[in-house]
């Protein structure tokens, strides 16, 4: 039988800029899978627009550290070879990779050039605001530094959309470049009337030498980076016929054996399940939703009625194509969704992803290692690695709820025989200390359980006919298992 499947984000916002997490990541492997990760989700591996950028404001997605441009030739987080050589030691320790990429936009151009645009009004992009006009905006790529090498496609602006300044009179906005056949694509989502548009040189989906030029270029990424599949960021914001085609090309370059995880950073559901749907569910999506009912709840204390957490979520509706995630580089604090879940409620929402039988379950490189910037936060290893070792070796088998409680709930986990010692009760409080009768099974009559967690010291004897009164402190989570560590 298959172990439990489990992402890690492998960074954050402020990893350092010195260009060594390639090789934190190659010397991390070995851990990370006796802590039962077997893929991780890496940031952009392509040169962005500084030797400091995340890799979000890309520039050219030919270079992974390998050419002397925008001066530097390694990216934030090493070079081509460090890259490689990350990926080859998490493959040998059976660790899939995941990389994150960035199709939206292009940054740090080489050269502007002058065309014709009109600005539109930010907070609705349909309404132009201006007569046409010219300016110059920096939309030429030439990639001197590479010099042509695995492929001689240069941008200029016939290849982008919309652009956001004008050098000429040094002035900010939203241009829609002007010209035949351009426009704002219509199969994207409609924030702001239309949110094709996000930022730097917007690409343009509309082009056929763009969609070309990108199938053809993710091919490439796949070969180079010997990758397990995409994090496609963004797309939201990109033509959904567009990922649909890239993300079908995708899996036949790779005779089916890719993995495409999408980014659609939008909590509501009918937009979730019909992006689903015009992509031929050959994506999964991040449950968003789930992220904002998990926010809420930290936040609401005792007031949230943790009956209704996973109403209305995609875990719920689309388990089999939901990514669950408590947070991420983009909702910790000061970032640009920022939506932090609370300290005293993290372990609990850790354990609503890993140790149910629905959804592919993320960890947050910065909820496990810690985050820096200007608002520090410590790691949070010694909350995380039980829930983690009850996710590899206890959280299996059919799943009974006891949802039966605002404040106070619980599921059991029957386990399976294929993995010994398996199964496990767990209860979540977020109001005072509570308890929840459960029952775990008649063969488990006699059984000693202890909490894994270590919150609760004391342990149960299984009652005859399977039940238990399982305890739980206030505002915390205790998973009650079988005493056996379960082995491998």
């Amino acid at each position: 039988m298959d172990r439990n499947h489990t992402i890690m984000q492998f960074f954050e916002w402020h990893i350092k800029p010195d260009g060594s997490h390639w090789n934190v990541l190659r010397d991390s492997a070995s851990q990370l899978k006796d802590i039962g990760i077997d893929s991780v989700w890496i940031p952009p591996v392509t040169k962005g627009q500084s030797a400091e950028d995340t890799g979000y404001g890309i520039y050219d997605g030919y270079d992974l550290g390998e050419f002397d441009q925008k001066g530097t030739v390694r990216t934030k987080y090493g070079t081509k070879e460090e890259l490689q050589e990350a990926i080859t030691a998490c493959h040998d320790q059976g660790i899939c990779v995941y990389v994150d990429v960035v199709m939206n936009h292009k940054a740090g151009a080489d050269e502007t050039e002058a065309f014709q645009v009109v600005e539109v009004d930010p907070m609705n992009r349909n309404e132009e605001i201006s007569e046409p006009f010219e300016i110059e905006g920096w939309t030429k790529f030439t990639f001197p530094g590479r010099k042509g090498k695995y492929s001689d496609f240069q941008w200029n602006f016939q290849h982008f959309n919309g652009t956001d300044y004008d050098a000429k009179t040094d002035k900010t906005g939203v241009f829609r470049i002007l010209g035949e056949n351009k426009n704002w694509n219509e199969n994207v989502d409609d924030e702001f009337g239309n949110y094709d548009y996000l930022m730097f040189a917007n690409i343009d989906y509309n082009h056929p030498v763009v969609i070309e030029e990108m199938i053809s270029w993710g091919k490439w990424l796949c070969e180079n980076a010997s990758c397990d599949g995409f994090r496609l960021d963004a797309i939201k914001h990109i033509n959904h016929e567009f990922i649909r085609r890239f993300a079908q090309e995708m899996l036949e370059h790779n005779n089916g054996k890719f993995y495409l995880l999408g980014e659609f950073w939008n909590p509501d559901l009918d937009a979730c399940r019909n992006f689903l749907d015009e992509t031929d569910y050959q994506i999964d999506l991040f449950d968003v939703a789930l992220h904002y009912k998990l926010h809420a709840a930290s936040q609401a204390g005792r007031d949230f009625d943790m009956t209704t957490i996973f109403d209305d979520t995609l875990v719920q509706s689309h388990p089999l194509h939901a990514v669950t995630f408590v947070d991420n580089h983009d909702s910790q604090p000061h970032e640009s969704l920022e939506s932090w879940i609370e300290d005293w409620f993290k372990q609990i929402a850790y354990s609503l992803i890993l140790l149910r039988k629905d959804g592919y379950p993320c960890v947050f490189y910065g909820d496990y290692y810690g985050i820096g910037g200007p608002v520090p936060q410590p790691g949070k290893k010694e909350a995380l690695d039980p829930l983690l070792f009850a996710r590899y070796h206890k959280a299996y088998g059919e799943q009974e709820d006891y949802f039966d409680h605002p404040n106070t709930i619980g599921w059991v986990r029957f386990g399976t025989e294929e993995i010994a010692h398996s199964g496990c009760a767990v209860v979540i409080s977020n109001g005072d200390e509570g308890e929840k009768r459960m029952n775990v099974g008649e063969h488990r009559s006699g059984q000693t359980w202890v909490d894994l967690t270590g919150t609760r010291e004391e342990s149960i004897t299984i009652e005859d006919g399977g039940f238990a009164v399982f305890p739980v402190n206030g505002g915390s989570v205790s998973v009650w298992a079988e005493l056996e560590t379960g082995g491998e």
